[in-house]
């Protein structure tokens, strides 16, 4: 097996991917324009995608780091909105956009339309938070759109495989379909509340980091395959099992936490950055099976079925944002207000990604009575194209729409307060089971070290105060930035002594080793965690 494109690919999206984050363009769409340029390059391997492997293996992990980030509580608090768009429009776009399609190009049956219209349904979660997190949408609107995309995807391939059955020939009625609907999302809870308990008491358990964090990897595959395996869908269970040890993961030691952001954050980018750029690689493959359809027919077919993804997601947001609050005087207690502008900013982030494709790529070649499945080509086409088009149109301008609508942005400040109060509370509780833990005989310390721990806690206390102070008019730096900058100072100073003792043969590279990790735990306690968002 040749192993040597698949390190390309990962070496060239990871490249791209950082050049990006240099750039005004988001990393999706330079990816996405990359991979378009490259696939005709001579010399550049032809890569298809695969739903044996995009959506057991590439899939999982996508969803578990997006959900583990991911809120409980407000996903919980916005349920309504979050179910009504990643269930309700998914199957009404289904439906929506496979009649036009069914009613635009002749001779395609109407199963075959429903099956474009459910691959293109569902806004993909790796390209709404990645997008989210660049253009900094408001809070509420960043949870709606992720929690969305989390569950979306098991509503659209769930309506993908009834509609595939009907497509085939295997003579699925509407009412099966509905209950194999069902099934598939039950059961897809059901196994993610059977495993969530375990494998978090399991994850608690465990007393090597290593351990733990090799633990975390292996979770969404095998919250997926369990799920898979008895017919339901694995999209929900990794969902589900991702949000429970999320909003859980304070009860692991600190030691996995630290080891396990840094492996998943590596591991999020590698997989986005491949993902995007394997959507542009698949432009010549696409082309060449579009077969006997005219060009200019397959453009006017793409151009139309591109606007009414779009259009069909505003005919949704609206209605679903305002009749709910129009006929329930309890929603319109209990949630704020929302004039127009959000409902444009969710009605416009309805970017398409990698799901749909793989989900395209999985249409069968042929019916059960060996006939060929209608029209392949051209749905494998269309969905190319509005996933392109989503990406570069909606992609390119959202953040345009969120700077000229004007909407407010996290409120740094009063994010600092509360960071700064909850700190207060927190270290008065600490220092009083300090005194209380000195105060036992058996926890007696010599003065100078009992007064360390008595600094180490003022420090963390005004920390975060200091950030709200006046900057130095000489730097411009606040009095917790030149903290970290002298603390860094100090350390690499101590640094370089012990790698010149160690050159000197004075200390060996084991002693160096451990001499260099405690001074990067002191370094990582000095300087408070930095946004690394894409």
């Amino acid at each position: 097996m040749d192993v040597l494109p698949l390190v390309g690919l990962v070496a060239a999206s990871t490249a791209v991917a950082g050049a990006a984050r240099r750039t005004p363009v988001p990393a999706p769409l330079l990816l996405v324009t990359v991979g378009l340029i490259a696939s005709y390059l001579p010399g550049v391997p032809t890569y298809t995608l695969d739903a044996h492997i995009v959506l057991p293996l590439l899939l999982p992990p996508l969803l578990y780091t997006a959900a583990v980030d991911s809120s409980y509580l407000d996903l919980r608090a916005n349920l309504r909105p979050v179910a009504l768009l990643s269930i309700g429009y998914v199957l009404f776009a289904t439906v929506a956009v496979g009649w036009l399609a069914y009613r635009l190009v002749p001779g395609l049956p109407l199963t075959a339309a429903l099956v474009l219209g459910a691959v293109v349904a569902p806004p993909d979660a790796v390209t709404a938070a990645a997008i989210a997190r660049r253009v900094g949408l408001p809070g509420r609107v960043t949870t709606i759109l992720q929690g969305e995309s989390l569950v979306n995807d098991a509503t659209a391939i769930t309506a993908y495989k009834v509609a595939i059955a009907a497509a085939v020939g295997e003579g699925m009625s509407w009412g099966a379909g509905i209950g194999e609907f069902f099934l598939a999302a039950v059961g897809g809870v059901v196994v993610g509340l059977a495993l969530m308990v375990p494998l978090h008491w399991l994850r608690t358990h465990l007393r090597e980091s290593l351990l733990q964090n090799t633990l975390s990897l292996l979770i969404p595959f095998v919250a997926y395959a369990a799920a898979e395996r008895v017919h339901a869908s694995g999209v929900l269970a990794v969902v589900v099992v991702a949000l429970y040890l999320g909003h859980r993961s304070w009860q692991v030691d600190f030691a996995t936490r630290l080891q396990e952001e840094a492996v998943w954050k590596m591991v999020a980018f590698i997989l986005e950055s491949a993902v995007f750029a394997l959507i542009g690689l698949q432009l010549p493959f696409v082309l060449k099976g579009l077969g006997a359809y005219a060009v200019g027919d397959a453009v006017r077919y793409a151009v139309i079925v591109f606007l009414a993804v779009v259009v069909v997601r505003f005919i949704w947001v609206y209605p679903a944002t305002y009749l709910p609050r129009w006929l329930s005087r309890r929603i319109r207690e209990r949630e704020p207000d929302t004039n127009w502008t959000a409902p444009l900013i969710v009605g416009w982030a309805g970017m398409r990604g990698v799901v749909s494709l793989a989900i395209a790529f999985s249409v069968p070649f042929v019916t059960t009575d060996g006939s060929p499945f209608p029209a392949r080509n051209l749905v494998l086409f269309l969905t190319f194209t509005t996933v392109i088009g989503t990406l570069v149109v909606q992609g390119l301008s959202l953040p345009l729409l969120v700077r000229v609508l004007k909407l407010p942005g996290r409120d740094a400040k009063a994010e600092t307060l509360a960071e700064a109060q909850a700190q207060s509370e927190a270290s008065a509780a600490a220092e009083a089971r300090l005194e209380e833990l000195l105060a036992d005989r058996r926890n007696q310390l010599p003065g100078p070290l009992a007064d360390r721990l008595r600094t180490v806690l003022e420090r963390r206390r005004n920390a975060v105060w200091e950030r709200l102070g006046a900057a130095n008019p000489v730097t411009g730096e606040s009095a917790d930035d030149t903290y970290r900058r002298l603390a860094g100072e100090m350390i690499d100073a101590e640094r370089e002594v012990f790698v010149a003792l160690r050159d000197e043969r004075r200390i060996d590279d084991e002693m160096l080793r451990t001499l260099l990790r405690r001074l990067d735990l002191e370094e990582a306690a000095a300087y408070r965690e930095e946004s690394d968002a894409p």
